[in-house]
C-alpha cells in the first residue's frame, strides 16, 4: 500500500480520484489548494503526488517546485491545460508523468502503479497467504501444507493484478489485454479458464464473477 496525496480543487473530480485508488489498497489523502498541498507534503511524505497545475493560493507548478527542494517523490500531473509550453515547464521542474483532462481512471491508476514501481514502491506485497496456501509472486511459486501447487506464470500474474485491482471490477478485455497484449487470444473465454483453474488450485473464493462484465478480487469473501 502506499500513501498517495491527491492534490484537486474540484471536489467530485478528487473524491472520485480518492475512492478510486482507496478501492486499489492505497492510502489516499485529498488537498484542494496549493498552499495546503505543501503542507500535507511536509507532514504526510507520501510517496507520490497527483497534482493539479490550477489551483487555488498557489499553483501547482509552484507546489512541485517546493517538492523538488526537498524530495524526489514521483509527482503526476493532472490538469486541463494541454499546450506544449505548460507540459515542457512541468518536466523542467522534474514531473515525472503528465495527464490531461479529461481522463480516464484506469489510465491514471495504471500510470500511478508504473510510478511506484520506479519509485522502488510495492505495489502489493511479495506473498498472499489464502487459508492454507501462500502464493510468492517474486518467486512466481505457490505452496500449501502439503507442498507446491503446481500454477504457471501467466496464472499467478493474473491473480497479482486481481490483488493489485482488489475491490474493482476487471473486464475480461481488460485482463486480455493486460496479460496477452499482442497475444490477446480471439476469444475472451480463455480468461474465464484461467479464473476457474485459479480457484479449483488454490481454493479461492474472492474471485467473483460480475455478470456480463468480468471479475473482481474481493477481500474478506
Amino acid at each position: 500500500m502506499a500513501t498517495l496525496l491527491i492534490v484537486e480543487d474540484d471536489s467530485k473530480t478528487n473524491e472520485a480520484i480518492c475512492e478510486y485508488m482507496k478501492s486499489a489498497g492505497h492510502e489516499a489523502i485529498p488537498v484542494y489548494d496549493g498552499a495546503e498541498a505543501v503542507r500535507h507534503f511536509q507532514e504526510k511524505k507520501p510517496d507520490l503526488v497527483v497534482l493539479d497545475i490550477m489551483l487555488p493560493k498557489m499553483t501547482g507548478l509552484a507546489v512541485l517546485h517546493e517538492i523538488r527542494r526537498s524530495s524526489s517523490a514521483p509527482v503526476l500531473m493532472l490538469t486541463a491545460i494541454e499546450d506544449e509550453y505548460t507540459q515542457i515547464q512541468s518536466f523542467d521542474e522534474q514531473a515525472d508523468d503528465y495527464i490531461t483532462k479529461p481522463f480516464s481512471m484506469v489510465l491514471l491508476g495504471k500510470r500511478i502503479t508504473a510510478l511506484l514501481r520506479r519509485s522502488g514502491q510495492s505495489v502489493v506485497q511479495d506473498t498472499i497467504t489464502f487459508g492454507e496456501v501462500t502464493v510468492d509472486f517474486s518467486g512466481y511459486t505457490a505452496r500449501d501444507r502439503e507442498g507446491k501447487i503446481d500454477l504457471t506464470p501467466r496464472e499467478i500474474n493474473l491473480l497479482r493484478l486481481f490483488v493489485e485491482h482488489k475491490g474493482l471490477v476487471l473486464t475480461r478485455n481488460q485482463i486480455l489485454d493486460e496479460l496477452w497484449g499482442d497475444d490477446n487470444p480471439i476469444i475472451d473465454r480463455t480468461v474465464d479458464t484461467y479464473v476457474k483453474n485459479l480457484r479449483k488450485k488454490l481454493r479461492l473464493d474472492c474471485l467473483v464473477t460480475v455478470k456480463g462484465i468480468g471479475y473482481k478480487f474481493e477481500v474478506g469473501q
